[in-house]
């Protein structure tokens, strides 16, 4: 389809963005055409009336788990035990994989139109996102790891991801997962707030740094960047000193690890989402322990203090939500960009940048989509208020339109019980 969008307000999706009016956004197929004053759309396009909406491009969520929707638990599961459980007959394989499609369409018609997997079961990821491309299923555009490499006792050892008990299984499971030829690979290089067994101590290091450099060179050596989730200060410097190219989550930083990310080209991703209920929720909400609670808030201010100071530094942050864990649901970006201007004192047209072009920057995809100029991909979001003056404006998106496809007034199913908790630190 050739779609002409007009009678809205073009948010470009650059680090200074202002929103202009008076210009048509023209779309042909999957491509953004051009733009160009509204008086001037050629024949042959569809008018699509944006009712004196903003347009901006779609948002871009760098750390999705799709196995798990968020669904706060009332008790503790055991993980590896519920993946070994939805992986075990071909049945429970493709219910898991029809779930998995129905996390990534709730992802796609909240705004978000690309996505970066960093921790699926077996290989559902790269199915999804090849069933994507091939028009076989509505989605974003997914950038895929598929199974994460951890070892025994670290983080998500055996559910998401594979246990390398040397260095030499980490280089074999790396050579397995790039045989389904994902996009990246995932390390677990430390243990996380629910791993830790002493409060105060969250983010202890699990992987040894002879495992993180060989499953980096390995990885490297096949054209694969690797994300490592890394939750400590000796995590960060462990995992940059062996080769790790983005740090998601992160911890506080000194000069020396700032100094690491310059030398070796590394972002950090920021994920504020996931630590916010373990630090700040009442704990007869979270159902956390004391410790947990403790070490929630540990890692909350180290990955805000992460982000604070990779940003004062220059170097590269992106944003994502890690869904998956509780009260972290598929269609709840918009609050992540929301804590990003909260927590780390960006503005408003930073976090959007942050979310849309920097984001596709960062995943090596800058070229193909993140902002809205011809030539690039027609991925696409209208909201009806400005998120320039509120974050809030992206939490019910009008339209999306993914790869040229518009979606009119799309819905997805929300989980009241997690809005009410969230809207408590929305601002």
């Amino acid at each position: 389809m050739k779609y002409a969008y007009v009678n809205g307000a073009v948010l470009s999706g650059a680090e200074d963005m202002e929103p202009v009016r008076g210009l048509a956004v023209l779309t042909d197929g999957e491509t953004i055409a051009d733009l160009v004053p509204e008086r001037s759309v050629p024949e042959g396009f569809e008018t699509v009336d944006l009712g004196g909406g903003y347009l901006m491009p779609g948002l871009i969520n760098l750390h999705v788990h799709l196995p798990a929707g968020g669904k706060p638990q009332k008790k503790k599961r055991d993980s590896a035990k519920l993946a070994h459980f939805m992986t075990g007959t071909a049945l429970m394989r493709a219910a898991a994989l029809k779930m998995c499609e129905g996390y990534a369409r709730t992802e796609l018609l909240s705004g978000v139109t690309t996505i970066r997997t960093v921790g699926g079961i077996i290989d559902i990821d790269t199915k999804i996102r090849d069933r994507i491309l091939a028009g076989k299923l509505d989605g974003p555009r997914i950038l895929a790891s598929n199974m994460a490499v951890s070892v025994p006792g670290g983080h998500m050892a055996g559910s998401v991801s594979y246990i390398a008990r040397s260095a030499e299984e980490a280089v074999a499971y790396v050579r397995q997962i790039a045989a389904q030829k994902p996009d990246l690979i995932k390390l677990m290089i430390t243990g996380g707030v629910l791993d830790a067994t002493v409060k105060g101590e969250p983010g202890v290091l699990k992987m040894p740094p002879e495992t993180v450099k060989a499953a980096c060179g390995e990885a490297h050596r096949l054209g694969l960047r690797v994300a490592a989730h890394v939750e400590s200060p000796e995590g960060v410097r462990v995992a940059l000193e062996n080769g790790v190219d983005t740090i998601e989550h992160g911890a506080k930083p000194d000069d020396g690890i700032l100094n690491l990310f310059r030398e070796r080209g590394a972002c950090l991703v920021t994920t504020l989402s996931p630590a916010l209920p373990y630090a700040l929720f009442d704990r007869a909400v979270s159902r956390a322990s004391e410790m947990e609670q403790f070490n929630g808030d540990v890692v909350f201010e180290g990955i805000k203090d992460c982000s604070r100071a990779c940003l004062a530094a220059g170097i590269p942050v992106g944003l994502g939500t890690d869904t998956g864990c509780p009260y972290i649901t598929h269609y709840d970006m918009w609050r992540e960009l929301s804590y990003f201007h909260r927590f780390c004192g960006v503005s408003n047209a930073f976090a959007l940048y942050t979310a849309t072009k920097r984001n596709a920057e960062i995943a090596g995809i800058g070229a193909l989509t993140g902002s809205v100029e011809p030539g690039k991909c027609a991925d696409l979001v209208m909201t009806a208020k400005n998120p320039l003056d509120d974050l809030e404006a992206l939490r019910s998106v009008r339209m999306v339109a993914a790869r040229g496809k518009l979606f009119r007034d799309p819905k997805v199913r929300k989980m009241p019980e997690v809005e009410r908790e969230l809207d408590k630190f929305a601002r």
